[in-house]
């Protein structure tokens, strides 16, 4: 194969252990210089410096889970770093220990055959790390909710078939007056609050239940750590108001798309930086977030095709702005959701307005445009005569008789 890489380096990574090749050659001469360290932090500095003696250009390292990541954090400054997905260089067979695996890896670089994943620079990763975490931690805060609701259940207590939030204000001041140990429902439904105030006599029926002592254990349990919750996800939110200031612009251009707030925005810059030449057009941004569909064809025919595997956290992030969008009135991705609906499916429609918000955002991104709603009647105005074709239909299945008249314009 002919060599597009001078001096080439790949690494097999593992838990505890790297593997290194480098491959020199001195005229027709081929030397392959093969090395172990062990992933510390003072062996990695080692396997800088035996890199950087053997005088290596580039260095390539598969995507194995999460142990490539602290070996990138060393290298990165000092070479060009490339990461690749291990299912792509597996198609190539005849690689069993892990020598040669680097072995192959380095050979391929040298080659040119590797395409690079995308690996965002430092502050986006650093953003990335802390929105993802934000999000497991607003995860966990929901499953306690949950189990909140079930302990209630439990007791016999209805206070979420009255109350819309438990956990409002109201509702928190009941759970709590229940921990400290009133089970007065004339009492209780007396520390309602605003709107609530209308439905105490609701309240005083929900709140009638059997609220014993280990039920004041948990729900005390539960509220404690909702608590905690809610203050280390207001410290993260902090942070990442810190750390996305620079990209603040951005942040705001998004968030002019329906259905994309606050949050939502800062996931889509962590997620895929604010760099759009990465991604040539949006078809490759939305082939990369799984967002699109697969590619299946043979003999002429196309077969049905799975989505890809993207970000899960990109994915579940774009379905909630998209559930969102959906219940924005007269917006084009609410008509485009309606529109595929009753022929998809629910779960096709919502990944369709998915892969259009994203779109979107590539566009607006790569030209630093606001977002141009198209309104709710574009699909009419695409074609209004098979619109009118398709309704005079209707109204003749119902046994009435449609004249059409054309309707004159005043001047």
């Amino acid at each position: 194969m002919e060599r597009i890489v001078e001096r080439p380096g790949a690494l097999d990574v593992h838990k505890a252990s790297v593997t290194a090749c480098v491959r020199v050659w001195e005229g027709r001469k081929l030397t392959e210089h093969i090395a172990e360290f062990r992933t510390t932090v003072q062996d990695l500095l080692g396997l800088r410096d035996w890199l950087e003696a053997l005088q290596v250009s580039q260095v390539v390292m598969e995507a194995t889970g999460v142990y490539w990541r602290p070996v990138w954090a060393v290298l990165e400054d000092q070479f060009e770093l490339m990461l690749v997905n291990a299912r792509h260089v597996k198609q190539c067979p005849g690689r069993k220990t892990d020598v040669l695996d680097a072995q192959w890896l380095c050979q391929l670089l040298e080659a040119g055959l590797l395409k690079a994943s995308f690996v965002p620079p430092k502050p986006i990763r650093t953003l990335r790390n802390l929105t993802r975490y934000r999000k497991t931690q607003i995860s966990d805060r929901q499953r306690e909710a949950a189990r909140l609701h079930k302990v209630l259940e439990d007791t016999g207590i209805k206070l979420g078939c009255v109350a819309t939030d438990i956990l409002g204000k109201s509702g928190r001041d009941m759970l709590d007056a229940l921990v400290a140990g009133t089970t007065d429902p004339n009492v209780l439904a007396e520390l309602a609050r605003g709107q609530l105030r209308k439905k105490i006599p609701a309240l005083r029926q929900a709140l009638e239940g059997r609220f014993k002592d280990e039920h004041v254990l948990i729900v005390g349990q539960i509220l404690a750590h909702i608590d905690f919750l809610d203050e280390a996800i207001d410290r993260l939110s902090a942070e990442i108001e810190q750390r996305i200031a620079p990209f603040a612009a951005q942040r705001d251009l998004l968030m002019t798309i329906p259905g994309v707030k606050q949050r939502t925005a800062e996931v889509l810059i962590s997620e895929i930086g604010v760099d759009m030449s990465t991604f040539p057009t949006a078809k490759h941004l939305a082939s990369w977030a799984g967002v699109c569909p697969g590619n299946d064809q043979s003999a002429g025919k196309r077969r049905s095709a799975r989505q890809r595997k993207g970000s899960k956290w990109l994915r579940a992030t774009l379905t909630e702005a998209s559930l969102a969008a959906t219940k924005t009135k007269s917006s084009y991705l609410a008509a485009q959701y309606q529109r595929l609906r009753g022929r998809r499916g629910h779960n096709k429609a919502v990944a369709a307005v998915s892969h259009s918000i994203l779109t979107a955002a590539w566009h607006m991104r790569h030209n630093g445009e606001l977002y141009r709603e198209l309104g709710s009647d574009y699909f009419i105005r695409q074609n209004p005569d098979r619109t009118t074709r398709r309704l005079v239909r209707q109204l003749e299945a119902l046994g009435h008789t449609v004249i059409l008249e054309p309707r004159e314009i005043a001047a």
